[in-house]
């Protein structure tokens, strides 16, 4: 297949096209119009591969996504293009409303006019994926619920909102078009080539430099950790097997506090990287709580049932064994993510 990824110098888009491109014989078109989440270094493993191809083009350019389709004919799109951070959609949402809402509707207008060009055969084989977040359906609060494909929608952040709406465009475009989709929800990812601003590798870098390690609110928040790699592997089984119209979850079942993935971070720089910056005697000393996020979500966990039931998935990591190797790529990876940070702290 000719896979057309948006947004696949980002963090899952690119374990996504590394995973195609070092597990098949499939080709990509990555588009990405390399925010500051972007980061073609990422991909240098796989850039030179005659089977990559990479455009940069911003996904609310219809001109531009039009050409894109014209000139190479894809097979399928994975639609991983997005603002993510629930932090600075707080703060900065416009941003969030015109790439996660303005972008995918711009991006299913472009495939639609694709698809209805199609023969009849590729027309029937031709798929729009679309990465969504376990986010879009709320809090859980204290429950021992957990979310299904049919949960309802109730996001609580811009970001959230922002995916719910995308969301729901992709299932309209589907029927009232014709469009052939399929929705995957994923619950948090982490792993190699994850921006410091994100929790974990935030965690690992502060303690590494002997800084604050910041804990919103009581830190009790709990989240359904999934290794990216495992999520790269899904996503690709749900493209090559899934059904046309249906949804999947897809989540790693490790279900930590904030503050037990933050200790473990700890625990594990103790035995990994045991000599620590000046004047600090543990790296859990710096352990520092904060005024909780507004908004803050209690509790996200994902059945994934559905996708291991029907397509036979099962995450191949542990959130012990994919932490510890997290911990190790930071710790061996400083080339990839020392001028990030800087970056980082430019703005």
């Amino acid at each position: 297949m000719k896979i057309m990824v948006t947004g696949g110098a980002g963090f899952i888009g690119s374990a996504v096209i590394r995973y195609i491109i070092n597990n098949t014989q499939d080709s990509v078109i990555n588009v990405d119009k390399l925010t500051y989440a972007g980061n073609l270094s990422t991909l240098a493993s796989v850039a030179q591969h005659c089977r990559y191809i990479f455009e940069q083009v911003d996904i609310c350019d219809r001109d531009e996504l039009d050409r894109l389709f014209t000139v190479y004919q894809p097979d399928v799109v994975m639609h991983l293009a997005a603002e993510s951070h629930v932090d600075r959609s707080i703060n900065e949402p416009a941003a969030f409303i015109t790439t996660n809402i303005i972008g995918t509707y711009t991006l299913l207008e472009a495939a639609r006019s694709y698809w209805q060009s199609l023969e009849p055969a590729r027309q029937t084989a031709f798929k729009f994926h679309h990465i969504s977040t376990d986010e879009v359906f709320g809090d859980l609060g204290h429950c021992e619920a957990l979310f299904t494909e049919n949960s309802a929608y109730d996001p609580s952040s811009p970001y959230s909102a922002s995916k719910a709406s995308s969301d729901h465009l992709v299932r309209a475009w589907s029927r009232t078009y014709g469009l052939p989709v399929i929705v995957t929800n994923c619950s948090n990812n982490y792993g190699s080539y994850h921006h410091p601003e994100k929790l974990i590798p935030r965690i690992i870098l502060n303690a590494l430099a002997g800084q604050p390690l910041p804990v919103f609110g009581d830190g009790l928040q709990v989240r359904d950790w999934l290794f990216v790699d495992d999520h790269a592997c899904a996503l690709y089984c749900v493209l090559t097997q899934g059904q046309a119209g249906a949804t999947y979850n897809i989540g790693g079942s490790n279900e930590k506090t904030n503050i037990e993935v933050i200790t473990t971070i700890c625990q594990l720089l103790e035995e990994l990287a045991p000599r620590k910056p000046q004047a600090v005697d543990a790296y859990s000393d710096l352990i520092t709580y904060v005024a909780d996020r507004p908004g803050h979500d209690i509790r996200y966990a994902i059945d994934a049932s559905k996708i291991t039931r029907e397509l036979g998935w099962i995450p191949a990591e542990t959130f012990e064994s994919g932490l510890r190797k997290t911990v190790e790529w930071y710790l061996n990876n400083p080339t990839w993510w020392q001028p990030v940070l800087e970056e980082c702290d430019k703005n």
